[in-house]
């Protein structure tokens, strides 16, 4: 019995005594746990002979190992357990996970590689480490964010590859930050040295090829690329490297998200064949909170990818910053221990380790499909990037670092001296590597960058933004419509819905019935039908969407009495594919479950990929994802996505925190010129294509039925930002008939050029091409609309136009214009909710005036705003004060004196 405590102590704590650091810095006290006199055992117990078999657990209690002595049982203990890997797995409460790794450590004897495999080992740790060589005295002043100090990692990688690929892995997403990403790119992902060496020596722009687009592009620490490579088995395996920021971490959930893409699109439902692989620093893993909000949503059923390989290049300095000052925990990785992962530490110096470790990871993914960390124990030779003078901050670390041999010199003294390698074997392979990086030099200085690698094949076919994407319509046929209507409004005969959502799906097949007054729940999910029906594949996601915040989709119905649930768009089509249309409460995260789903919409064009706020207010959470990825990603990488967000916006007393998406953030990031007026002829318009993303603020069901549609009826891809409404998902007035969804001509929505999506709303009171008697014309966008309108009913101000603004950006010049035109002696009035530095009032005056400038219609000063005062908050908390300054400038607008300039 006190043995078998001994053995625990040894598989709990022994990773408290494995020879880690490979700068032997760390002096970490030895739990008393580890000493065999705690347990009573004696100098004269270490010959004895004991037999520890014990039922049900494997490795070195299990039944069928031999007699042992003391001595020996303890020698092996350490070997396994204290040596160049520390394993932590026994907070897994799962005996049949922790059977299998004891099977996996506590082998009879310790592992070894053969000569064969010893040989690939030094070759693959040569190129890693020769390639860092061969840039830094080729650009010994250039940041590169070298790998010098963890070399081991690209052996490591190449190994745990191989290894998936035996496995039944097919394509692999990595992400990783700026340390070691080259090396990462050259040697692992197989990007053309030619390309890096290029880009090291000011990289050209791709040469002209026509409707070619470069975008702003990023340094070459941050570029992502994909490509096929043969693996040690004889397969074929693709990697891909997802672009990223210098936000480190925040490209975890955008891995993921891409990953669980290619399971769906590959039908991978065993989540084998594609697998996500994230590299992370030792400062960053337990310093960014992205990384425990994407770990959450590791076995989630809609965000599961099956497990995903983390590993930790472990510099044992952030920066400057050491470990005691950058976290609380005795290791970094600690934070994954919350989701019952196992860890393994391992010592960077001991290539044999790091690939062994590596392997062991991928054979525990593929095993038990979750989550498993290797924690590569290094150092970083050089300062944060070359440039950088490290001894400032750790001179006793840089001093031992100085005199540290590296990796390989470790490596190929310990083979030289096994004599399983000569040194002439060493001599050819370094030759060999060097003669292929000078040739990929010279070929470097005349590389020209070919047509960019931007799209997978799902993108094939698709626009730049310079070259001219047709303009579709969205309308459908009427007879679909009625089909899809019925589909989405049946229950099953014998499901029992709560009553009050019984009386809502009542209502709707009334709706769909007699085509008349259709709502917004109604007109979404119209949207998604007939998308599914086309062949596309639909996924929302976010926090309560299945229901809506505001109790008003309920895509996903309860049984009352069983608690079975109900999904009304999964039963669009006869047989569909449960996952076609997938709804999906999320976390309650932002920043993680954002990234997740930018990451999915990037795989395949063919998907409306949604993420809802819960409020918009609340979206800030994921202002890195909307900063760094959504907003300019395409400029900055050339990845297109047509990711929809749908943020809850509009103030209707429920104070600061309920009130406002931050309108303004959006439109101040978009790049439309505010003093130039593009192409807007409707054949040759490329406004959309050649800005940034789509800000709308729409109105009606049936506007955002088309708005929804327009984003896969194109032949290019762009987000979305939609500021979707609160109140008026149960107005009175905000409804649409079926005759606006169709493409049915004469119908109303049905102009020139077919049902679409309407950019503008104009005034809804049958005004001619010219109306010289209206006296103003009021310009705002959403639902302050619908107050405008019943204030001016009220007031009789039949000398007043009101147009809605649907699309905010880019700015739809032609329309305004018409407007202006139609009303030429109108004054013209901005009217918006939100206080004066908010909302649209800072984007449309300088875009508004262009369009007045154009047509000779007057200067800034005749631009007259109506809305809130400049305000700190976005909203007040006291309700009575909301409604006086609701009612105060909803009556300014529409006022009979002419109104002030701002």
């Amino acid at each position: 019995m006190r043995l078998l405590l001994l053995v625990r102590a040894y598989q709990v704590y022994g990773h408290m005594k494995a020879k880690l650091d490979p700068l032997d810095l760390e002096q970490r006290p030895i739990p008393d746990d580890l000493d065999p006199a705690l347990y009573g055992f004696t100098e004269a117990d270490l010959d004895r002979e004991f037999f520890i078999g014990v039922w049900r657990i494997s490795g070195f209690l299990s039944e069928n190992r031999p007699v042992q002595t003391l001595r020996a049982i303890l020698t092996r203990l350490e070997q396994a357990y204290c040596g160049r890997i520390g394993y932590e797995y026994m907070h897994i409460a799962d005996r049949e996970k922790c059977n299998w790794l004891r099977d996996k450590i506590e082998t009879p004897t310790p592992t070894q590689y053969n000569r064969q495999r010893r040989e690939v080992i030094l070759d693959r740790l040569i190129w890693s480490t020769q390639f860092e060589n061969f840039l830094a005295t080729k650009w010994t002043a250039a940041k590169r964010f070298g790998l010098e100090g963890c070399e081991t990692l690209i052996p490591g990688m190449k190994e745990m590859f191989d290894r998936s690929a035996d496995l039944g892995v097919e394509s692999i997403v990595i992400g990783m930050s700026h340390r070691g990403r080259l090396n990462v790119l050259g040697n692992v992902v197989r990007k053309p040295l030619r390309q890096i060496f290029s880009e090291f020596s000011g990289g050209t722009k791709p040469v002209d090829e026509v409707g070619l687009y470069t975008g702003t592009g990023d340094v070459k620490y941050h570029l992502g690329t994909s490509y096929d490579r043969p693996t040690r088995g004889g397969k074929r395996i693709h990697l891909s490297l997802v672009a990223n920021p210098s936000h480190l971490e925040a490209v975890d959930p955008v891995v993921v998200g891409k990953t669980r893409a290619k399971q769906y699109y590959s039908n991978d439902v065993d989540r084998t064949k594609n697998m996500g692989i994230l590299i992370h620093g030792d400062g960053s893993f337990p310093g960014q909170g992205v990384v425990y909000e994407t770990l959450h949503l590791s076995a989630l059923p809609n965000y599961t990818t099956g497990g995903t390989i983390h590993i930790v290049v472990n510099n044992q300095v952030a920066f400057t910053t050491d470990p005691r000052s950058g976290r609380s925990s005795q290791y970094c990785t600690d934070v994954a221990k919350a989701l019952s992962t196992p860890i393994f530490h391992v010592n960077g110096d001991d290539v044999e380790a790091v690939v062994h470790a590596c392997e062991l990871a991928a054979e525990w993914r593929q095993t038990f499909h979750t989550d498993v960390v290797v924690d590569i124990v290094c150092y970083r030779r050089f300062g944060h990037n070359e440039i950088d003078e490290p001894s400032f901050t750790q001179p006793k670390m840089y001093k031992v670092i100085r005199n540290h041999l590296s990796a390989l010199e470790i490596y190929q003294k310990k083979l030289l001296e096994s004599g399983q390698v000569s040194k002439e074997d060493v001599d050819k392979i370094n030759s060999k590597v060097l003669s292929i990086l000078n040739e990929e030099f010279l070929a470097s200085k005349d590389y020209v960058p070919q047509r960019r690698d931007w799209l997978s094949a799902y993108w094939m076919g698709f626009k730049s933004p310079e070259q001219l994407s047709r303009i579709r319509n969205t309308g459908v046929k009427p007879e679909i419509l009625k089909n899809v209507g019925k589909a989405i409004t049946t229950l099953p005969e014998n499901f029992k819905p709560h009553r009050a959502v019984k009386r809502i799906f009542d209502d709707r097949a009334k709706m769909i019935e007699t085509g008349e007054g259709i709502d917004w729940a109604v007109g979404e999910a119209l949207a998604f039908a007939t998308l599914l029906v086309e062949g596309n594949h639909v996924r929302l996601s976010g926090q309560d969407v299945e229901r809506g915040t505001f109790s008003h989709r309920h895509a996903v119905l309860h049984d009352q009495e069983t608690g079975d649930q109900y999904c009304p768009l999964d039963h669009v089509m006869m047989n569909q594919n449960e996952e076609m249309f997938t709804v999906s409460n999320s976390s309650l995260s932002e920043f993680g479950v954002l990234g997740f789903e930018l990451g999915y919409s990037m795989e395949n064009p063919n998907s409306l990929v949604l993420w809802e706020a819960q409020f918009g207010d609340f979206a800030n959470g994921a202002q890195v994802i909307f900063d760094q990825f959504l907003s300019s990603g395409e400029s900055k990488w050339l990845r297109q996505t047509g990711l929809v967000v749908l943020l809850p916006h509009g103030y209707d007393g429920q104070g600061p925190e309920h009130s406002s998406a931050r309108l303004e953030r959006f439109l101040q990031m978009s790049d439309d010129h505010p003093y130039i007026i593009p192409e807007m002829d409707p054949t040759l318009r490329t406004q959309i294509q050649e800005c940034n993303w789509q800000v709308v603020n729409v109105t009606t069901p049936a506007n955002y039925f088309h708005v929804l549609r327009r984003q896969i009826h194109r032949e290019f891809r762009k987000p979305l930002i939609v500021m979707s409404p609160k109140n008026l998902l149960r107005h009175k007035d905000c409804k649409s008939n079926l005759s606006e969804f169709d493409d049915v001509q004469g119908h109303p929505g049905f102009d020139k050029q077919g049902t679409r999506f309407k950019r503008l709303i104009k005034d809804q009171n049958d005004h001619s091409d010219l109306e010289e008697g209206i006296r103003r014309l009021i310009l705002c966008s959403g639902k302050v609309y619908y107050e405008l309108d019943e204030e001016r009913k009220k007031t009789n101000g039949k000398d007043i136009a009101i147009c809605r603004v649907e699309q905010l950006c880019p700015f739809p010049y032609n329309l305004v214009q018409r407007e202006l035109k139609r009303y030429p002696n109108a004054e013209v009035v901005w009217c918006q909710e939100e206080p004066m530095n908010m909302g649209a009032y800072s984007y449309i005056a300088p875009r508004l005036h262009t369009a007045m400038k154009a047509l000779g219609r007057g200067t800034m000063e005749d631009i007259k705003y109506v809305g809130r005062a400049p305000s700190a908050a976005t909203a007040t908390g006291f309700y009575q004060v909301h409604v006086k300054e609701q009612t105060e400038l909803v009556q300014k607008a529409v006022q009979p004196d002419p109104i002030e300039s701002p």
